[in-house]
């Protein structure tokens, strides 16, 4: 519509009234909350998560590093962007990125820029992802021992075009890379006029809202 404000998620000032962990797990727990909301006072169970970082490494061929993941809850091996939970407390977002980065495919980079912001599952989960483009690729110094699911991951330099159209194809499903390809894939046709300084604030991220419950 013409003369419309421009789209826009708005933040919503809610009362809760009481909120409780309901499962504590080593990696992200369950919490119930009862809050007011258009007159009426509603309880939602939700996934409380420490919120991730996601990489999309572009090489100068256009390429994009990939690595392939099991992931148990899907029986999957993946093809995803290298990614992590910012679990570190204190931790910034993109240096945990550039950790990520290193420690799960054994390179670094010296440009970044904030490519997205998404969240992962809203209905049910208090999951942020920022998702960097990192240029600039080099091998890093050290070489990262990994273990459990990671001890077997598979590392592979892909076009972006050529991503773009295994996304669409329906042949990948990993919604972190789907995001970061498509958004790269425009920005890249605007000059990657999109783009967004890395130490852009991150308001959307649970530990950084500003209103009180």
């Amino acid at each position: 519509m013409t003369g419309a404000e421009p789209l826009k998620d708005d933040t919503a000032l809610v009362n809760v009234t009481r909120s409780e962990v309901v499962f504590a797990g080593s990696v992200w727990s369950i919490r119930r909350d009862e809050f007011e909301y258009n007159g009426s006072t509603i309880a939602r169970e939700l996934m409380d998560h420490t919120g991730a970082v996601v990489v999309l490494a572009l090489d100068e061929q256009d390429r994009v590093l990939l690595i392939k993941q099991y992931r148990h809850p899907v029986r999957m091996r993946e093809w995803e962007l290298p990614a992590g939970l910012l679990d570190i407390s204190g931790e910034d977002a993109l240096v945990g990125a550039q950790r990520e980065l290193a420690e799960e495919a054994d390179v670094v980079a010296t440009e970044w820029n904030v490519l997205s912001d998404f969240y992962t599952s809203p209905g049910g989960s208090s999951e942020a992802i920022r998702i960097y483009l990192a240029r600039g690729i080099s091998a890093s110094a050290e070489v990262f021992a990994r273990t459990e699911e990671e001890a077997d991951i598979e590392i592979r330099w892909v076009v972006l075009d050529e991503i773009v159209d295994a996304v669409l194809a329906r042949r990948v499903q990993n919604p972190s890379l789907i995001v970061g390809v498509l958004a790269a894939q425009v920005s890249r046709s605007r000059g990657w006029s999109t783009l967004a300084p890395a130490d852009s604030p991150w308001p959307g991220h649970p530990l950084n809202w500003t209103h009180t419950e």
